[in-house]
């Protein structure tokens, strides 16, 4: 196990190259102001160097809020943020201490979207799991399909691919008109209910139509968990703690 300084005096740290990419990325992008001391024990108990996105991110960054609040990335946010956004430790349930024996399981939980949708590294094992992808890749869970998806690359280049501007294609089928509208109202722990739901055919044919209201996520990460269960058969697993 290495110690805090370790983990953050490290050659070529990442964080300046991330800021300039937040800055001029092709999406609004809301940075959360940061508490160094969260940063610090986080970055600790995770065990990457601030080299890597994801050490730079968690150390140097509250959370993004992107797209008007569309996409959440959790990082280390002070208290009293007017957001309300949830930090990565508190999303994954982090031990209060560090403890070198706790791992995340099957995966880290990095973004969660308006409409339940769950971004996660996978673990050591994603198939034990029952996840698709190999480990440290970044996969899915898609509110639509209630599956875990593949993306096909890491932490770093996800993120990168997420500022770049790549959400408006991702999520061209999941949006209707005035969407920004609803979306912008919500705090970092609130999501959108739809009825019909997602999954439905009712709900995935006509988006527009649907009656939509803001709900906790942990409801809609609760309702997806529970339905997936039921009509596959299948455990999704850990959606993350919001």
């Amino acid at each position: 196990m290495r110690d805090l300084s370790q983990l953050i005096d490290v050659e070529d740290p990442a964080w300046p190259a991330l800021r300039q990419e937040i800055a001029a990325g092709g999406l609004p992008a809301d940075a959360c102001p940061v508490d160094a001391d969260l940063g610090g024990a986080t970055l600790h108990q995770l065990q990457v160097t601030a080299r890597s996105y994801l050490g730079a991110f968690v150390l140097h960054c509250g959370g993004l809020v992107l797209d008007q609040g569309w996409l959440r990335v959790f990082g280390s946010p002070a208290s009293g943020d007017p957001r309300g956004m949830p930090g990565l430790a508190h999303v994954n349930g982090f031990p209060p201490e560090f403890d070198p024996t706790w791992q995340p399981g099957a995966g880290l939980v990095v973004a969660h979207d308006v409409l339940g949708g769950v971004f996660a590294v996978n673990g050591a094992d994603p198939g034990r799991a029952g996840r698709p992808g190999a480990p440290g890749e970044v996969v899915y869970f898609a509110p639509d399909s209630l599956r875990w998806e593949a993306l096909g690359a890491g932490h770093s280049a996800w993120l990168s691919w997420i500022l770049s501007g790549a959400l408006e294609q991702f999520y061209e089928a999941l949006r209707w008109p005035g969407w920004r509208d609803e979306v912008k109202a919500l705090r970092g722990t609130e999501g959108l209910s739809l009825f019909p739901p997602l999954w439905s055919a009712e709900g995935r044919n006509d988006l527009a139509a649907t009656s939509r209201r803001p709900v906790p996520m942990v409801e809609i990460l609760g309702i997806a968990r529970d339905t997936s269960k039921q009509f596959d058969g299948v455990d999704p697993g850990f959606l993350g703690t919001v």
